[in-house]
């Protein structure tokens, strides 16, 4: 299955509404996950996980070592995602 960037923007959002208690007005591309959102390195381990339960791919520490906003992490995930399915 692939998804495109809107899918998995969307998907993030959801994730973060409803499993971290974010404010859905807070869930915009430019949101800094730490500032903005208050999520912590524990988070985005959590974060991470359920991205890799989602998506069905094995996700590197690496591939999100520069993330700062959300769009950061969609993009990374689109790549991942469309790049295992091609």
């Amino acid at each position: 299955m692939q998804y495109n960037k809107e899918a998995i923007f969307n998907k993030i959002s959801d994730i973060l509404e409803n499993d971290f208690d974010c404010s859905r007005d807070k869930l915009t591309p430019d949101a800094n996950i730490i500032t903005d959102l208050d999520l912590d390195s524990i988070d985005a381990i959590d974060l991470v996980i359920k991205l890799q339960n989602l998506t069905e791919i094995n996700v590197k520490p690496e591939d999100f070592k520069q993330i700062r906003t959300l769009q950061d992490i969609a993009d990374v995930v689109f790549n991942l995602v469309n790049s295992e399915y091609n």
